[in-house]
């Protein structure tokens, strides 16, 4: 398992599961998102992204925003690995300081993130909160990070060595006919023989 950048070819793929998982898509570029990868299967497992607001009368602010991890991937260090290389990012870029506005505030904690009173974000991230709350995730609170006080648990590091897919994951049953409502004993098909 690793994570990487992500490409632009995989835009649609990041766009179909931000919307299955209810994340925030507002402003997107799939240029600022990483992805968790398995090395074996190749298979995508999770996601993030880091965003930059730059207002024009303040200084620029380093926001973690859409992280999601397939569910067939959740409980494997995924998440953690896809947050630790976004805050490697946010370092590289300059800052010290990196803001979530999340309903996940308890998982972030473990990292070194902490609550925050919304009058204690940057305007542009009120205003960020504000939206996100109205559209998207009416639960999100602001969260802070001072990068040097970011943690990796030991847990995670060894379950994202040996992460794979949950077999009860994968191996969701197929829909049948009964799924939609229809007899297979009773229905004709367009091309049906009859034997």
């Amino acid at each position: 398992m690793y994570v990487r950048d992500a490409k632009n070819r995989e835009e649609v793929w990041l766009l179909d599961h931000i919307e299955e998982m209810g994340l925030d898509d507002t402003a997107f570029r799939s240029r600022d998102y990483v992805l968790a990868i398995d090395e074996h299967t190749h298979e995508k497992a999770g996601f993030g992204r880091i965003r930059i607001h730059k207002p024009d009368d303040a200084d620029p602010v380093c926001e973690l925003t859409s992280i999601g991890v397939l569910p067939e991937w959740r409980d494997q260090g995924v998440g953690a690995h896809v947050i630790e290389r976004l805050v490697e990012y946010a370092a590289d870029e300059g800052f010290d300081v990196v803001y979530s506005l999340t309903g996940a505030a308890d998982y972030l904690a473990q990292f070194g993130f902490e609550r925050i009173e919304p009058e204690q974000l940057p305007e542009r991230l009120r205003e960020r909160l504000e939206a996100k709350r109205e559209n998207v995730q009416p639960d999100a609170v602001p969260l802070r990070l001072q990068r040097d006080r970011f943690r990796m648990p030991d847990r995670f590091r060894e379950r994202f060595k040996n992460a794979s897919v949950h077999e009860a994951e994968a191996n969701e049953p197929e829909d049948s006919p009964e799924d939609f409502g229809i007899d297979p004993d009773e229905a004709t098909y367009k091309y049906d023989t009859g034997g």
